[in-house]
Order: C-alpha cells, then structure tokens, then sequence
C-alpha cells in the first residue's frame, strides 16, 4: 500500500499489470483509463483504490505523440518531392487553347463593333460621373463644413447630376 501511495509522490515509475515491469507515468490516458478513474473518483473511493497499474494504450499514447511530432519535425514542406503527387498533369491542348483565344477574340470585336461600341463609352462616363462626385464630397469633407452645409452642397450637386444625366444613369452614378 505504501509502494502505491508512494507511486503517486513520485510521479515518476508506475508498474504494469502484472506487476513486472515499470514505466513512466504517461501524461496521457485512455478512454477505459480515464472512464474508470471518473467512476472513483464519483464513488469517492480512497486514493489506493483509485491507483492502478496503466494499461498499454496509456504506456504507448506518449510514445506515439512522441513518434508524430519528430516526424512532423522532419517533414519538410518546401521540398518538391511533396508536390509530386499531383504531377505530372495533363499536357495542355494548344490547338484547342488557340481556338479559343481566337473565339474570345471574336467575341471581343463584335461586342465592341456597333451599338458595343457606345455600350463601352456609356459605361466609362458613368465611371467618370461616379469619380467626379468621389472628388465634390472629398472636398466638402476637406472643407469641414457643418453637417447641414455640407449636406445642403451634395444635395444640389445631385440635382445638377439629375438635370443633366438621363435617368437611368442615376443609379450607377449617384448612391443614395
């Protein structure tokens, strides 16, 4: 019993079931280890009940965390040998890539032929629009005008915006 009790201060070697041989105490337990040792301690048994020899999957938990932390150590991630298994890939098709470059570029000339044409500039206007009113509220802010003042001169500035752009430009221009 003192060999028991004494096993727990030491904290060092703890004996095996059967009692012949002796290890460390490992850090870890098992599942069965640690349900029957919840189950004494609920039972509020004397700690020489409680102690008892470790099982193997006790012993070999540490030793295994052991094993996988040296081999994740060593393992280098940069060497290309660990980038190997997705190669080699697949040769690429270039009578079937330039078919396709031409075809976009196809597509690319006929949208940008006639009424795309007009689609691209009105599209670039609402852009510059958009980046005209950017720079008025910059240089309110810029200003630091009172609150209202500075709300009375972006609203009259999308008025103007109103009186002079179609109506349906004024969703992509002006953000309400």
């Amino acid at each position: 019993m003192s060999h028991e009790i004494a096993q727990i201060v030491d904290d060092e070697w703890i004996r095996f079931h059967g009692g012949e041989l002796e290890g460390k105490r490992p850090k870890a337990m098992c599942k069965a280890c640690r349900d029957q040792l919840e189950r004494a301690e609920a039972a509020h048994a004397p700690t020489t009940t409680r102690l008892r020899a470790i099982c193997f999957q006790c012993y070999r938990a540490p030793l295994d965390r052991e094993r996988a932390l040296k081999a994740a150590r060593d393992l280098d991630t940069a060497s290309l040998a660990r980038f190997q298994f997705g190669l080699p890939f697949e040769p690429v098709n270039t009578p079937r890539l330039a078919m396709l470059k031409a075809e976009r570029a196809t597509a690319r000339a006929t949208r940008q032929a006639g009424a795309g044409l007009y689609v691209d500039k009105r599209r670039r206007a609402q852009i510059a629009a958009r980046h005209a009113f950017d720079a008025i509220a910059a240089g309110l802010e810029a200003r630091q005008l009172v609150l209202a003042e500075r709300d009375r001169l972006i609203a009259g500035a999308i008025h103007a915006a109103e009186l002079q752009l179609p109506e349906s430009w004024l969703p992509f221009v002006v953000a309400r």
